[in-house]
């Protein structure tokens, strides 16, 4: 009898065939951090109870029944001795998501599982051989949070198997014809960076904002050469990280024979921007952006981006903080199928800063694993470097890639900071009122909203996510082609003010004169001062960051602890952007935090052998509000598009598109005050599909003003960040 897995039309794929396929690739992806054999073995036991009769019967004769083929490879190594117990969770959860230890009264823990009643399989000794495991899964090191660890394994060799398994069976069932592109060499990409910055590198003049960069750029090339490990490049704002960094790790990934770049970036604006700078020197078919906005893998026509999506197989990634993290901590196949190539990878972190506190010992946790024990070097770039030494431990040394760096960080001072203290919200409207060239920056869209309007006039403008993009895209041109005006001294540009929300802070390549930053924490500050004088071209003295407090002003409780910090930072240093003071801030912030860098306690979720997958990746959700999805279909292409998802339905790749209009607001069940609520109540928002709960369509545009877009007047919670 021929026992199959796949069947296609007249084709059929054997268990075996299936069985060593899919082993092989688990082999080799688990060969990169030095597993080999684990992985092989479980690729070779994962779906030995298809060799049941009623499976069998099932996929032979076509019947649309289920037959529980997972539960057999996990039960053969739950019941046998040794090391095989581990691979338990990545058999069981291969298709189902790794559950949860649990007990024999939960049908979908591991131990629920393990007890339950299957079809016989055993016919499957006659052609598959349980492969041996030799070698321990991971090194005993009593200093080390050993639970933690073997939790990270199972995820490496779970995330290896399912990987393997989809890879084999899209090869059967495409008939080897898969299309993938996982892009050109290494060596090839650090040629064409070498090409683009050929020029960069002749200038060294040290006395010049571009020889500077120029040395941090060499000097990051040279450091290329060093071992693998852990990295921080902490570069002041005008720097050049961005190009610095892509130099260490091409030359680093090559001196090592690495396999890919990911950059983790916390903003899908900073994302695009980067994005786009690495395609243009290494090439489209070379860099993979994954986030929220370009999700390839749900598009109609599959191609060899959306294939690359699932698993990352491109030689440089672009992602969010969210998207690395959640995966990283996830239970379910999908998202853990890319893990594995985080390995042996260099793993760079822009704006390390911003790994969201809540979670910040399982994710710096993570990353010591990544360097420890998969091969992996890790960069933390920043501007306003964390301190995070306390959370590596003492054996992990942090090689600094800046050459001189409190000496580059003294050149690159471009403004004078001033605290002002606690002003009433007339006197700041008069002061801005006066300048020719400013930013101010505030905490909550409502407050921002609420100074525009009183504020407004020629040459003053809003920015904050109350906009949706491409309007924000349409302001921010607007803004710059007025800056330039003023900078060539056009008689009709007679002053640009602008009112944001901290969505400026990152990414956005303005500059004023003068910036006005209301109190926030000590890096939201220097990223704000980042805004002025930008390009240097000004005197330092002339260039002011202002520091202000508002009379009556409500302080955000999630950025009570932050801002409170900040003024006691404010208050004993004379620099605020100097490096101790930025070191004292985070340290402080870390100590009062205490056992609230891990909120949700996943670090205690890990218990030996019993560890709860399932449970972990419900919790650890880095973005906790509920969010809607509003549509604003003012322009004509917004129109068009809102027929079409009317029409079509809502398919990702509208849905993309769609993007451009939308904005997100947090649906607060709890409070009576929530804008969503508000708006769905006054029959303001309705939905578009049934399809899709959280996605609504503006319908009534007298809420919406080209001038401030979505009007938060009346919103509470629901207006603060960005």
């Amino acid at each position: 009898m021929d026992y199959i897995a796949h069947k296609h039309g007249e084709r059929t794929q054997s268990i075996c065939e299936h069985l060593q396929g899919t082993a092989r690739l688990a082999g080799e992806f688990a060969d990169r951090f030095g597993k080999e054999e684990w992985g092989y073995c479980c690729g070779m036991l994962h779906d030995i109870g298809k060799y049941s009769k009623e499976f069998q019967q099932k996929i032979q004769e076509d019947k649309n029944t289920m037959v529980d083929h997972s539960t057999a490879g996990a039960k053969l190594c739950y019941q046998r001795s040794g090391y095989y117990q581990i691979l338990s969770y990545c058999i069981a959860g291969h298709h189902a998501g790794l559950p949860d230890f649990g007990n024999t009264a939960i049908r979908s823990s591991l131990s629920g599982r393990c007890n339950k009643k299957i079809p016989d399989y055993q016919v499957y000794q006659k052609e598959i051989q349980i492969p041996e495991l030799n070698t321990a899964p991971i090194k005993l090191d009593p200093k080390k949070n050993m639970d933690f660890a073997l939790s990270m394994f199972i995820r490496m060799i779970y995330s290896c198997l399912v990987d393997a398994d989809f890879l084999d069976t899209e090869m059967f069932m495409k008939n080897g014809k898969i299309g993938r592109d996982s892009g050109e060499p290494m060596e090839r990409l650090l040629e064409k960076l070498e090409e683009y910055i050929s020029e960069w590198l002749k200038n060294t003049k040290i006395d010049t904002i571009n020889g500077r960069r120029s040395e941090i750029l060499k000097h990051c090339l040279n450091q290329g050469k060093s071992e693998k490990g852990l990295f921080c490049l902490t570069v002041p704002t005008g720097g050049g990280k961005t190009i610095a960094s892509l130099a260490f790790a091409l030359k680093h990934a090559v001196e090592h024979k690495m396999d890919r770049i990911i950059y983790v970036i916390p903003y899908t604006s900073i994302i695009e921007q980067n994005a786009q700078v690495f395609r243009e020197i290494l090439g489209e078919e070379n860099v993979l952006e994954h986030h929220c906005n370009v999700d390839y893998k749900d598009s109609e026509e599959l191609n060899p981006m959306q294939l690359a999506s699932e698993n990352w197989d491109k030689p440089v990634v672009v992602t969010t903080n969210v998207q690395f993290f959640e995966s990283l901590f996830a239970s379910k196949s999908s998202k853990c199928r890319k893990i594995h190539n985080i390995a042996n990878s260099i793993v760079i972190m822009d704006e390390a800063q911003m790994i969201p506190l809540d979670y910040l010992k399982p994710c710096t946790s993570a990353l010591q694993e990544l360097v420890e024990n998969y091969e992996t070097s890790v960069v933390l770039c920043t501007a306003t470097q964390p301190a995070l030494d306390s959370f590596w431990g003492k054996d992990n040394k942090i090689e600094e890639l800046c050459p001189r760096m409190e000496e580059q960080f003294k050149f690159f001072e471009r403004v004078t900071y001033e605290v002002i203290g606690t002003i009433s919200k007339e006197n700041l409207i008069e002061r801005l009122g006066e300048e020719t060239s400013a930013l101010c920056i505030v905490n909550t869209k409502k407050l921002a909203q609420e100074l525009h309007k009183e504020l407004h006039g020629d040459g003053v403008y809003h920015l904050s996510t109350s906009m949706y993009p491409k309007h924000r895209k349409r302001v921010l041109k607007a803004i710059r082609s007025r800056l330039e005006g003023i900078e060539k001294g056009n008689a009709q540009n007679k002053r640009c003010i602008v009112i944001s929300t901290s969505l400026i802070e990152a990414g956005v390549d303005l500059d004023f004169t003068h910036v006005y930053r209301q109190t926030a924490g000590v890096d939201s500050i220097i990223q704000a001062a980042g805004r002025c004088n930008r390009e240097g071209k000004k005197d330092k003295e002339i260039s002011k960051v202002f520091i202000f407090e508002l009379e009556n002003a409500k302080t955000i409780i999630s950025q009570k602890l932050q801002i409170d910090i900040s003024r006691g930072v404010l208050q004993d240093y004379e620099d605020v952007a100097n490096l101790e003071s930025i070191r004292d801030y985070f340290t402080r912030l870390y100590h009062y935090r205490g056992t609230s860098l891990d909120k949700k306690n996943i670090m205690n979720e890990f218990r030996g052998i019993q560890c709860n997958f399932a449970k972990v990746g419900r919790e650890f959700k880095m973005i906790e509000q509920d969010t809607k999805t509003i549509f604003v279909a003012k322009e004509e292409k917004a129109k068009e598009l809102l027929q079409e998802l009317k029409w079509k339905g809502t398919s990702k790749a509208l849905i993309r598109k769609a993007g451009q209009y939308c904005i997100q607001i947090y649906d607060d069940k709890n409070s009576g005050n929530s804008m969503f609520g508000k708006l769905y109540g006054a029959g303001k928002l309705k939905l578009i599909s049934e399809e899709m709960q959280d996605f609504y369509e503006l319908v009534s545009f007298e809420q919406y003003s080209e001038e401030c877009g979505l009007d938060c007047f009346g919103d509470n919670e629901s207006a603060i960040f960005m």
